[in-house]
């Protein structure tokens, strides 16, 4: 009787609890979190908690991506973690003196950093504070020195000695940002109340927007008129197109590949994908009744992001298998590498008209950059508090770049100086594992892959949050929304110059030199062939030059006159000479050579392509 009651617990209990509930259900080559959730086995043991329990770093028996192997406790932490003066595993062995002391050698610290006499980077801000920072104590040490004699104590602009420690400090007009530094005010930016146009004036500030686009009656938002918007996304199961306002969604191809990034250039609705196993870039007119995918070019594996410059008609992409920066012409026949020596690329952005591309790298020095179009002028716009950005998108009529984290679970936005930073969206369920990422109107989009859902929420402060597609099982990696007045035409700037052309910069990214040509008249003038350039000098817009030079030359020919009239009477009839041997026909004399016809002819018809 005990046994028989024994069992019919346990089919009570199968009953109430089927056996296939609480089974997390995660596809071949994902691994199964503590939570149910499911992350690609590669991001196992990185030393990234992206389970958000922290399973995927338990039972490590070793390590990648450089991060650190915590024995005692069978967990990996990040190698940002090593030797910041927090004790990350239950024995300390992440701040050990001998292995921080070898770290040293190579670790330099930022101007905003103090370095500890172990080698490690703190805040400058937290020398004599009276509270040790450094493992070792050393921030501690030799607080009667005035800190502001040394590097202005990594103050960006005024520093302030004090009996313990110092201060920074700014002019009028600009605050202090992370202690060190300052930036200037921007009353627009800090209200972020604006969806593009922001005036400020008398302490009041006034939205208006750009062309295409309509103030609501809500404060500052600007609504695309015309032409509606859509979501082309990458997926496992080939590219879908949809709606942005509703639900509907279908397969525009049906290539079953690894998903990966997608672009697309508004002007001719042409979309522009690949993945990031296979090294081939595909393209499909959305306008053709044939939607079978082309072969754009053969690039390399590993493409993690892509943006089309609609101004110069170029494609730009970034490859962790090259770990470089990539630049092609739209129709395939030419490209090459800008960048070279990132760590591991993610994503990439371009902005034609100021002549900017942006590109994120999540490797062991997380950042975001920007170049000039042909790759210099690197900037460092994004690199502290910082850890795995995956995709980021421009805000142009702002002037603003967005990015998604997926180590912080969270989408920041900064200007394009690197100014004005600002979290906008935090962990809400729905931003684990994001990988694309594109702004439009007053709101951010991002696909994420563990919800398998399209997200967007307020682009100012990330409320509002909504899912505007759920796609099932099926995972969506890149998108892009297609809408022409996400690619405005206009001036483009034309090189690291910065000057604007009037009509046209004519790009050359592909020979040995790159560079970058106005069209204007005023400038040189390239045609398809550079051999074949010409200068034309304008014609001056006085008649004063040309009324001297008449009555010079027409004063010459008749003082040439009256000599030779007066030569002919004395001499006997001969062949007129000059300086020796030298008839006037065979005349060297520039002066006698800008007044014979002949030298007039022969210039038209040189530049007409013919020789006397």
């Amino acid at each position: 009787m005990e046994h028989l009651g024994a069992l019919l617990l346990l089919l009570t209990c199968v009953s109430r609890f089927p056996l296939t509930e609480g089974f997390p259900k995660c596809s071949t080559g994902l691994f199964v979190c503590n939570n149910g959730g499911c992350v690609p086995q590669n991001q196992r043991c990185d030393g990234v908690n992206h389970c958000g329990d922290g399973s995927d770093e338990i039972s490590c028996s070793s390590c990648t991506n450089g991060s650190f192997h915590c024995v005692a406790a069978a967990r990996c932490v990040s190698a940002r973690s090593i030797c910041d003066g927090k004790l990350d595993c239950s024995d300390g062995a992440d701040e050990q003196l001998d292995r921080c002391a070898l770290l040293s050698k190579t670790q330099t610290c930022t101007r905003s950093e103090f370095r500890c006499a172990n080698g490690q980077c703190v805040p400058s801000s937290w020398r004599c504070d009276h509270s040790t920072d450094c493992v070792d104590r050393s921030d501690e040490e030799n607080c009667d020195q005035n800190e502001c004699e040394i590097n202005n104590g990594g103050c960006s602009h005024m520093c302030i000695d004090l009996s313990f420690g110092f201060m920074c400090d700014c002019p009028s007009g600009m605050r202090l940002v992370q202690d060190t530094h300052c930036e200037d005010v921007d009353h627009c930016l800090d209200s972020d109340v604006c969806d593009q146009i922001c005036t400020h004036s008398n302490g009041s500030l006034a939205c208006e927007c750009q062309d295409g686009y309509e103030l609501t009656g809500r404060s500052g938002q600007c609504k695309a008129t015309g032409f509606g918007a859509h979501v082309v996304v990458s997926t496992q199961e080939g590219v879908k197109w949809m709606d942005l306002g509703d639900s509907e969604q279908r397969n525009i191809t049906y290539k079953r590949v690894s998903p990966g990034p997608v672009t697309a250039l508004n002007a001719n609705n042409t979309i522009y994908w690949t993945s990031p196993e296979n090294d081939v870039i595909y393209r499909m007119s959305l306008d053709s009744s044939d939607h079978r995918p082309a072969v754009l070019l053969k690039a390399s594996i590993g493409i993690q992001g892509l943006a089309v410059d609609w101004i110069h008609e170029l494609l730009y992409w970034v490859s962790t298998s090259t770990h470089g920066l990539h630049v092609a012409s739209l129709n395939g026949s030419k490209q090459r590498q800008l960048v070279s020596g990132l760590s591991r690329p993610t994503a990439v952005a371009v902005h034609p008209l100021l002549g900017y591309v942006f590109w994120a790298d999540s490797g062991a020095s997380p950042r975001i950059e920007r170049a000039v179009l042909d790759g210099t002028s690197r900037l460092s716009l994004i690199n502290s508090s910082i850890r795995s950005p995956v995709t980021i998108s421009l805000d142009i009529p702002r002037g603003l770049l967005y990015w998604a984290d997926s180590g912080l679970r969270t989408i920041s936005r900064v200007a394009f100086d690197g100014q004005h930073r600002k979290m906008v969206v935090e962990s809400n369920g729905y931003l684990d594992q994001p990988f694309g990422m594109a702004v439009f109107e007053s709101r951010v989009y991002w696909s994420d892959q563990l919800t398998n859902s399209i997200c967007s929420a307020d682009k100012h402060n990330g409320n509002m949050l909504e899912v505007s597609q759920r796609l099932g099982s099926v995972s969506p990696a890149g998108l892009v929304i297609l809408q022409p007045l996400l690619q405005p035409a206009g001036n483009a700037v034309c090189g690291v110059s910065g000057e604007l052309c009037l009509s046209a910069c004519i790009t050359d990214l592909f020979s040995e030199k790159p560079q970058f040509i106005c069209s204007d008249p005023q400038h040189t003038i390239f045609d398809k062939d550079p051999l074949q350039s010409e200068t034309r000098t304008p014609l001056p817009d006085s008649p004063f030059p040309w009324i001297l030079s008449l009555t010079v030359i027409t004063s010459l020919l008749l003082v040439g006159a009256v000599l030779w009239r007066q030569r002919s009477e004395f001499c006997a009839p001969r062949s007129l000479s000059l300086l020796g041997d030298v008839t006037l026909k065979e005349s060297q004399d520039p002066l006698l050579l800008s007044k014979l016809p002949v030298v007039h002819e022969h210039k038209d018809d040189t530049q007409n392509g013919s020789t006397l």
